[in-house]
């Protein structure tokens, strides 16, 4: 975990730790499945094109998320407000500044991206700027900034490629095994390919699940850290209450047009679902709302 005033969260860390593990393992594995059901020269290949993915995907993190919100940087003459309430939060938590991002949506939300805390970003939407009061906004970026500083952005972005990947590898396994590269002579092989079609499947289900637990707790983590960092609990709880509330308000289309970026929103851009199930990448509202109420108490109490 990055060096910062916000709280350190043990369980984020074994979390992000355990992650990281299972799904190498798993890679590992079905790069070694690969070897024995394709010929000797082109698993290897789909290997290298794999790991080249996921660098890729790292390294471009940033970029990527930018273009799909259709955001823009903004610098301090343009967004002057913005710019001054993170320097002061970023003062306040002993951290470097991310860039700051603005994307022209209607869709109350706020994300951070990045492959570390020097190349980060923090965006926020047009229609949150417009609904939040200062305090509240202040509340949605110390919870961003926590996710830079804790860096589970990385982790959730390297995490979030798995699947992508599990699925590049398999379609490989079927198409090289059953004779685009090195075409055989009979069915013999069709077994073992099938077998790896269905290991990388079941990665992929793996990958689907670690990820929304993962994202889950970071999310609950940031917000604790957020409140601890601002001692304003309360601002951050209305400000969750009033996004969650103007999602009813946006148009369903908008809404799926967003949806790829739900893990990593403040808010997931869904609207009249409960999300309390395995694969919500949220904790349900209540349970937010009720860990911040716990946090303002303690707050409150003398010392």
């Amino acid at each position: 975990m990055a060096h910062s005033r916000f709280i350190r969260d043990t369980g984020l860390t074994v979390r992000m730790t355990t992650v990281i593990f299972l799904l190498g393992a798993a890679f590992v594995a079905l790069v070694v499945v690969l070897m024995f059901v394709l010929p000797p020269s082109y698993a290897p290949f789909i290997a290298v094109a794999a790991i080249g993915f996921a660098v890729y995907q790292w390294w471009n993190s940033d970029k990527a998320a930018m273009r799909a919100m259709r955001a823009r940087e903004v610098t301090p003459e343009e967004a002057p407000e913005l710019h001054g309430m993170i320097d002061r939060l970023c003062a306040m938590a002993d951290m470097p500044k991310p860039r700051v991002g603005i994307a022209d949506l209607d869709i109350p939300n706020a994300f951070a991206t990045g492959r570390s805390p020097e190349r980060a970003v923090v965006c926020v939407t047009t229609g949150i700027l417009g609904k939040l009061t200062a305090e509240e906004l202040e509340g949605v970026l110390a919870h961003e900034l926590s996710h830079v500083a804790h860096r589970d952005v990385l982790v959730m972005t390297v995490a979030s490629s798995a699947g992508i990947i599990a699925g590049m590898m398999g379609r490989g396994a079927a198409w090289g095994g059953f004779g685009v590269f090195g075409r055989r002579n009979n069915n013999g092989g069709a077994p073992a390919v099938l077998i790896a079609v269905a290991f990388s499947l079941v990665i992929y289900a793996i990958s689907f699940f670690l990820l929304r637990l993962l994202s889950r707790y970071r999310e609950l983590s940031a917000d604790r850290a957020g409140a601890y960092l601002t001692m304003r609990p309360q601002a951050l709880a209305s400000a969750l209450q009033k996004i969650t509330g103007e999602m009813a308000a946006i148009p369903q289309r908008d809404l799926r047009s967003t949806q790829a970026m739900n893990a990593f929103f403040i808010a997931p851009a869904i609207s009249g679902a409960s999300l309390k199930t395995l694969t919500s990448t949220h904790p349900s509202l209540e349970q937010r709302l009720e860990q911040l109420a716990k946090i303002q108490a303690e707050l409150a109490r003398p010392a």
